[in-house]
């Protein structure tokens, strides 16, 4: 649990003893590749930060599949409507590979404001640092070209292109697969 203690500390900012009074609420979840953390029409239950594996955060319109996002090692995953809402998600999450997760239900969730006084301020600062990077996310896909948002997003995640399908990146990114593979050609030359 050392990883999630040190994102929590690092992301939050929470003290030492508040942090230990955190961690008995999460849990070890193990999915298979393949396996659905949550299905589109479905409720949320739980967030989910990844130990191990790839998760990709996917939804199905009627032309296609639009991957909005692909959650790695030292993120958090849920459907974030469907567990603050109570609707049902908007997204499916699949396990790309076998996955190890420190999982907190969304009823202990709910329980953490009782054993932290601060949660509310804490809560709010991680919220704000995920918009924050959402809005970085769609300035990228409003501002940049295609082989610019490829550049920054090949910077930060090397490991994804030897783990995950191609396809699943070009869509994240906004793009074709086949334009995806013409950049990376023009990129290696």
């Amino acid at each position: 649990m050392k990883e999630l203690e040190q994102y929590i500390v690092s992301y939050f900012g929470i003290q030492t003893v508040d942090l230990q009074k955190l961690l008995p609420f999460f849990e070890i979840q193990q999915l298979s590749k393949g396996d659905f953390y949550v299905q589109q029409d479905f409720y949320c239950d739980a967030l989910s930060f990844v130990k191990e594996g790839f998760l990709r955060i996917y939804a199905d319109t009627e032309k296609k599949e639009v991957t909005q996002w692909i959650s790695s090692k030292g993120y958090f995953v849920t459907d974030l409507g469907s567990l603050v809402f109570n609707s049902k998600a908007r997204f499916s999450i699949q396990a790309l590979t076998d996955c190890e997760l420190f999982t907190i239900r969304k009823s202990d969730y709910q329980k953490i404001h009782e054993v932290i006084a601060n949660w509310p301020v804490l809560e709010k600062l991680f919220l704000a640092k995920c918009f924050v990077t959402l809005e970085d996310r769609v300035f990228q896909l409003l501002s940049l070209p295609a082989t610019e948002r490829y550049r920054l997003f090949f910077e930060q995640n090397k490991e994804l292109f030897n783990h995950v399908p191609l396809q699943f990146i070009a869509s994240m990114l906004g793009m074709t697969p086949e334009t995806l593979s013409r950049i990376r050609a023009d990129s290696s030359s």
